[in-house]
């Protein structure tokens, strides 16, 4: 034991650098592992745990009538909250176009009974007083200020809330009303839209003093409502059968929001998947780059402990020897990682899941960082201690393995630069002259692959990063002719002029209604006729329908429904249950009461057959390519308004589908990913061109004797690094193509969205010449050395 204890004195005062280096390599790589491995598993769980204790609303009710009695729905047996909002609008006063008010509360159950809040600054306001308001956790950032701000809203005149189409032409015209801001707050429902800055929540005291502003002076306006039931989405059925019994309207819009948090959730886990992947990436990075330095330093104690074996030295005690230092590295290495690790954390998670967060700022996941640092030692402490141990018991009498490739160019007679470099790419050598070949080809392999299959990946990504028709939107603007069965009179006229315009492509005319599905499934339904061009319609499958009895469903809805193309659906709207063929699934417009992959297309006279009504009346307004949009927008205006009761129509710009700014959002990471990929390459190829020019020193040096030049040693490493370089194109070119393109298929029918396979060209194209040349400039050094080989020096000392 004395002996062993002088060497280790001796060891550590004699390589204290290589540890120290070997615990920042380590350190480096831990934090940045955990970090991704934590910050995905805190992402993932994000609106879960803003879910927790917030007794979240079940279904949002949607009657959309005047009057309606909302102390029935509270008797409900199934029913345990009900907090009712006005389906009336709060203008905020401010320059920053992306601030908004939430529907204001239309009782003080909400945030009490209902949607308790995560309090993250501030108080909650006080429901008596109209002048305090509590905002979204991402106003602060959007407006500049938080707590204690002032905000300054205005509500319509009563006469304005009157007004059948676009009330609020010429602005609000009630009471201003400034306030301040005393809270921000976040809920499942209160959260902030993906890709919008921020909202105020007005207290129920601004609809208690002005109901006539918010609902019209005869109420023409109605209350909506958010319901939490007992016994959470499992009483929704129940619940929907006695609504209908107690208002004997059989059609009235549920929104149930375990839908809406399905989805969400798998947001959130594409996003946790993609910050593992990028852990994952890390950690074969740190495995190829910190386990070749720690198998260099255990190989070289133990060629050093050979003098100590020969007085007695076991191999066991040998193996114990050269596993200390790398142990010794690790354990300071682990904790610096895990330190990072916990300060990244103030910046994770990343994307949507930033939004659902309910305790931003520094996070401490122990089970993941204790069980990550005390692998990372006892890792680094394995691998040292196995390459010793392997390294003891080798046979150096065991002739070394012959690669077939290298023989090859031997038997062709190829030149003996090219030889020597093959044999030492792909040979590993014996003893003091082996070399990383294995990891080395992995390395390339993976580095080339995964390169591949992340840029690959990336043009799916930046595809549906900015194309909103991958989500069904092929559309860029609609106008708006009336709700609950009243139209402007002017509806036809203005039509007729949209579609007269040169930069108007197509024109889909729309009414909209909820039929009911089974027993707990709303669907929107959409009834198309066009009095020109249609506006495409993104089908994933099938055709779109054509006659009264067919329908075309969202890709979500049929999920739902468990129906493909050719099934029969039952839907059920106001003048009865009706059977319809499903010709196709596809994706519909986004409305209010639907997202762009829920709810379901008809004929219009396929609508009219199942509803007497609809909610909503509208056209969809695609333009031509090349289309100056303002323009375009701008003569529509123009020639609306120009047709009596035209100005009643209003003409808006398409807002971009919310998805398309979730997959913005984690845009960025499919090329991290890669570059860490390319690390992996570099290193794994860099580690093995360095590691035989030292070790293999001695065969130059033979060569230089028998007559090689400089310049020829110097090939020789240039062929070594391009024959790795082929090896990592001949098998990750293919396969990070084709993984790349399975992935992304994944992630679309996930999402969902509609599925265009990525071509990234310029990967395509640049891949074999980027590989070659990094490949290339890794051997730069390495020849350069070789050139400055003394043989007589080296064979000397051989």
């Amino acid at each position: 034991m004395t002996l062993q204890w002088v060497w280790l004195r001796l060891e550590l005062r004699r390589r204290w650098r290589s540890l120290a280096v070997l615990a920042l390599l380590i350190a480096f790589t831990t934090g940045t592992v955990l970090a991704a491995v934590a910050g995905a598993r805190r992402g993932a769980s994000a609106f879960d745990r803003l879910s927790t204790g917030a007794l979240p609303a079940d279904v949002v009710v949607l009657p959309n009538q005047p009057g309606f009695d909302w102390d029935r729905i509270r008797a409900l047996p199934e029913v345990a909250a009900v907090s009712t909002f006005v389906v009336g609008d709060l203008a905020v006063e401010s320059t920053r176009p992306d601030i908004y008010a939430n529907f204001p509360p239309a009782d003080d159950e909400v945030f009490r009974t209902i949607e308790k809040p995560v309090l993250l600054a501030g108080r909650m306001f006080d429901p008596t007083r109209v002048d305090e308001v509590v905002v979204s956790a991402g106003y602060p950032a959007a407006a500049g200020q938080g707590v204690g701000g002032r905000v300054t809203f205005r509500l319509a005149s009563p006469e304005q809330g009157e007004m059948s189409f676009d009330p609020y032409a010429n602005g609000m015209q009630g009471p201003r009303i400034e306030a301040r801001v005393v809270g921000v707050i976040k809920t499942p429902w209160f959260v902030d839209p993906v890709g919008a800055g921020g909202f105020i929540v007005a207290s129920p005291a601004v609809f208690a003093k002005y109901p006539d502003n918010l609902l019209g002076a005869g109420h023409e306006r109605y209350i909506n409502a958010l319901v939490r039931l007992h016994g959470g989405a499992a009483t929704i059925p129940a619940f929907k059968v006695a609504l209908a019994r107690a208002t004997g309207k059989p059609n009235i819009d549920v929104w149930r929001r375990s839908d809406e948090t399905s989805q969400y959730n798998k947001v959130l886990a594409f996003e946790a998947a993609a910050l593992l992947a990028f852990g994952l990436a890390a950690l074969a990075a740190a495995t190829v780059l910190v386990g070749q330095s720690v198998a260099r330093y255990a190989t070289s104690t133990v060629t050093e402990l050979d003098v100590l074996r020969a007085m007695g030295l076991t191999r066991r005690q040998a193996t114990g020897v050269a596993a200390i230092g790398p142990f010794l590295a690790a354990i300071p290495g682990a904790l610096i990682g895990i330190g990072g690790a916990v300060i990244a954390s103030a910046w994770l998670p990343i994307g949507t899941a930033a939004l659902f967060e309910p305790a931003p700022g520094i996070d401490v996941d122990l089970p993941i960082l204790l069980s990550g640092g005390l692998a990372v030692i006892i890792l680094v402490t394995a691998a040292a201690g196995t390459t010793a141990w392997l390294a003891l018991r080798r046979n150096p009498a065991r002739p070394p393995s012959r690669s077939m490739v290298a023989v090859a160019t031997a038997r062709l007679g190829l030149p003996v630069p090219i030889v020597v470099g093959a044999r030492f790419a792909l040979e590993r050598g014996r003893g003091a002259t082996a070399v990383p070949v294995r990891p080395a080809l992995l390395g390339a392999v993976t580095g080339v692959l995964g390169v591949l299959a992340a840029l690959t990946f990336s043009s799916g990504v930046a595809d549906a990063a900015v194309n909103p028709a991958r989500y069904g939107q092929t559309f860029q603007a609609f106008a708006f002719f009336g709700l609950n069965g009243q139209s402007s009179p002017a509806t036809p006229a203005v039509l007729t002029a949209i579609a007269a315009d040169r930069d108007v492509a197509a024109l889909t005319e729309a009414k909209v209604g909820v039929a009911q599905a089974g027993a707990d499934i709303s669907v929107t339904m959409y009834g198309y006729r066009s009095p020109g061009a249609p506006v495409d319609q993104v089908i994933v499958a099938g055709r779109a329908p054509r006659a009264p009895d067919e329908t075309l469903l969202g890709v979500s809805t049929a999920r739902r429904l468990a129906v493909t193309v050719g099934s029969m659906v039952t839907l059920e709207g106001p003048r009865g249950r009706k059977p319809y063929r499903v010709t196709g699934i596809g994706f519909v417009p986004i409305g209010s009461h639907n997202g762009y992959d829920d709810g379901g297309v008809l004929t219009f006279d396929g609508f009219d057959q199942m509803f007497d009504s609809y909610k909503f009346h509208l056209a969809l307004i695609a333009f031509a390519p090349g289309a100056d949009q303002d323009a375009v927008m701008a003569r529509l205006h123009a020639a609306t308004t120009a047709i009596p009761g035209g100005d009643t129509v209003g003409v808006e710009v398409q807002q971009p589908p919310p998805t398309l700014a979730v997959i913005q959002r984690v845009q960025v990471l499919p090329l991290v990913l890669g570059g860490f990929l390319a690390l992996l390459a570099i290193g794994a190829v860099g580690h093995a061109l360095a590691t035989a020019v030292r070790r293999r020193r001695h065969e130059v040096a033979v060569l230089r004797a028998l007559g090689m030049t400089r310049p020829q040693t110097r090939t020789v490493v240039i062929a070594q690094a391009t024959l790795l370089a082929l090896v990592g194109l001949l098998f990750g070119a293919p396969l990070g193509f084709a993984l790349g393109r399975v992935v992304w298929r994944m992630v679309a029918d996930a999402t969902p969205l509609f599925y265009h396979p990525p071509l990234a060209v310029w990967a395509l194209v640049l891949v074999g010449p980027a590989t070659l040349l990094v490949a290339n400039l890794l051997a730069t050094w390495p020849g350069h050395l070789y050139t400055r080989l003394r043989p007589a020096h080296v064979l000397r000392a051989e």
